[in-house]
């Protein structure tokens, strides 16, 4: 099972939402070998990468993998970082090569979505980036559990 994370830069109640990111993942990835794709941008981003990170020493069987918009040094060193730190254990370059980069971070956020099997977000504004990445999911008929709905 794939699972893609979509949430806001900003996020005030990150323990709870990190709960639930955990809670959820748990519930929909019981006993299977998880990959889960992550952003690496941002609050929703970075608690994603953490409570991932957790639930593997939990249980096994997760893989942590960020996906780059950009083949730069300062991606490569937050690769490096995050890997440092136990957030990912691989990172991949999705085929948006042609995308210039004011529109490479939206196209990586489409090919996440149409690469996963759940998405869990926190989106609750109608704007931004992950609220078009969370339409994405939504049009490609992706399992989404929006974490606003749950709180």
């Amino acid at each position: 099972m794939t699972i893609a994370f979509a949430g806001h830069s900003r996020i005030f109640s990150k323990e709870a939402v990190k709960d639930k990111v955990k809670e959820q993942v748990r519930k929909h990835a019981s006993d299977a070998d998880v990959v889960c794709y992550l952003g690496g941008y941002g609050d929703f981003d970075m608690l994603c990468a953490v409570a991932c990170k957790e639930l593997k020493k939990e249980r096994g069987g997760i893989e942590l993998v960020v996906v780059a918009p950009y083949l730069t040094l300062s991606w490569q060193a937050k690769i490096k970082e995050m890997k440092r730190y136990g957030l990912c254990d691989t990172a991949i370059y999705p085929p948006i090569e042609n995308a210039p980069p004011r529109v490479a971070i939206a196209r990586r956020n489409e090919w996440i979505m149409a690469n996963a099997d759940l998405v869990i977000a926190y989106v609750e504004q109608s704007y931004g980036g992950a609220y078009t990445a969370l339409k994405a999911a939504k049009r490609r008929k992706k399992k989404i559990i929006n974490l606003c709905d749950l709180m």
